[in-house]
């Protein structure tokens, strides 16, 4: 333990230096101690250990220290060696800590689109990680064969789209995904984004130099008569980010031939379209037009956002320029995330999981209907999917948010969503997946007391 410490004392001793070494010792010691860099208690190097250390006598040591006890800096015990005085005031007082806003304590944040994963680790998760444990091997390029291959057969059952693994690229989640598309789209793009949108995704084109066209939605998704010129589309058809609306079968097939006579490529953000609670996961966009859409998907709700890892479909023609793009910037996901997923989704572990999941996260959407409906000031929007709501509100919504935050809330306002200045609604944005539902139920009691204020 002490010449552990003695290692970091980092004594600055000058051998020609007109002062006598063990009056430098004792200063700098106390510097030491001032500065609060040696605690009252803590051991210090034995007389031994540090005349080695600085490469002086012994004896220069013994001096320097026998002052330092005299002044009562230092205390010297049989059996525990040498200590800074455990009674020692600081010479230089603590300066008081600065005042800063009160900050409140989240009771809970109600996030959307955060998971539950109070059940994951189950048998057949832990075998897939000791599996996968005991594998050590490179990676190809574009990721794992065994988890683009099992990613394809999800694909084929869940989404009813047939994507080869060939074109398949692994990524650290949707937002990797969408840079190594834009990366290997080209330069100076033309990109457009739903208004409303997923905040994170809206960010990614500006943030590599491409200029943004915000496009508008309704309570059904993007509205296919408002598309003008651009080179890329970045859309959410199965479940539309915040609103939730689907895109209809008719805007579907308009988007899709738009694509193919424009050349424009779709990007079709599949977030948590598996979790839908009236009938089956709509198709993906990518089935009508797979020439003209690349898919972005993730673990993350189905899983957990701490595994970092999902998965890009590629068209046809886009394959060689993404693999060079991934072999530039290399893979996100090591290669024991990759294998242990793969082993998870074979057993069918992952579809029995989606199963549960909305059974459970169905009975929560319930939870929220009844909490949240029929209010006098405010509209619930309808939840087909996903784990996460809307709230129309005639109360200011940061109004709301700052209320509930002050009783120890998170919500987010709607209009954090837009990203241009035509916010049309005012309302706030609830996820309720990740907390139990006594949980759940209390903190949307809050919620609902904060919407039935009159507006002022």
């Amino acid at each position: 333990m002490r010449s552990e410490i003695a290692a970091e004392l980092n004594l600055c001793i000058q051998k020609d230096a007109a002062q006598p070494i063990p009056v430098q010792l004792t200063a700098e010691i106390r510097e030491l101690v001032a500065k609060g860099k040696l605690a009252p208690g803590d051991p210090i190097p034995s007389t031994r250990a540090l005349s080695t250390q600085l490469g002086v006598a012994r004896g220069t040591i013994v001096a320097a220290y026998e002052q330092l006890q005299g002044e009562g800096y230092l205390i010297s015990e049989r059996g525990s060696g040498t200590r800074i005085n455990p009674h020692l005031r600081p010479v230089q007082p603590t300066p008081p800590p600065s005042k800063k806003p009160k900050a409140h304590k989240s009771l809970m944040p109600l996030s959307p689109g955060a998971p539950d994963t109070s059940a994951l680790v189950d048998p057949t998760w832990r075998a897939a990680w000791r599996e996968a444990a005991a594998q050590t091997r490179a990676l190809p390029t574009a990721g794992a064969y065994e988890l683009r291959e099992e990613i394809s057969h999800h694909l084929r059952h869940m989404r009813g789209l047939v994507a080869e693994p060939e074109r398949i690229i692994i990524a650290s989640g949707a937002r990797e995904g969408l840079m190594v598309l834009l990366h290997a789209l080209g330069p100076q793009l033309e990109v457009g984004v739903e208004s409303p949108g997923y905040p994170s995704l809206r960010k990614i084109p500006g943030l590599l130099g491409h200029r943004l066209q915000e496009v508008s939605t309704d309570e059904h998704g993007i509205r296919t008569d408002q598309l003008g010129h651009m080179d890329a589309l970045i859309v959410t058809p199965s479940h539309q980010y915040p609103t939730g609306g689907s895109l209809p079968a008719q805007r579907r097939t308009a988007l899709a031939e738009w694509a193919c006579r424009r050349n424009t490529l779709l990007i079709e953000d599949d977030y948590d379209s598996e979790l839908r609670y009236a009938g089956q996961p709509l198709p993906a966009l990518a089935a009508l037009a797979p020439n003209n859409t690349a898919l972005l998907g993730t673990f993350s709700t189905l899983i957990s956002p701490s595994i970092a890892c999902g998965y890009i479909v590629m068209p046809p023609d886009l394959v060689e320029a993404g693999l060079r793009v991934r072999e530039l910037l290399s893979q996100p996901a090591g290669t024991i995330t990759q294998i242990a997923l793969a082993r998870y989704m074979a057993s069918g572990a992952l579809r029995r999981r989606t199963q549960r999941l909305r059974r459970l996260y169905a009975k929560r959407r319930d939870i929220v209907t009844e909490e949240l409906s029929g209010l006098a000031h405010a509209t619930l929007r309808p939840i087909h999917g996903g784990l996460h709501a809307v709230v129309l509100c005639e109360r200011d919504a940061h109004e709301v948010v700052r209320a509930c935050a002050a009783q120890g809330l998170g919500v987010t306002a709607l209009s954090e969503h837009w990203g241009g200045s035509g916010v049309s609604d005012n309302g706030v944005v609830i996820g309720f997946g990740a907390h139990s539902d006594e949980d759940l139920r209390r903190a949307l009691r809050i919620l609902a007391g904060e919407l039935r204020k009159t507006p002022a």
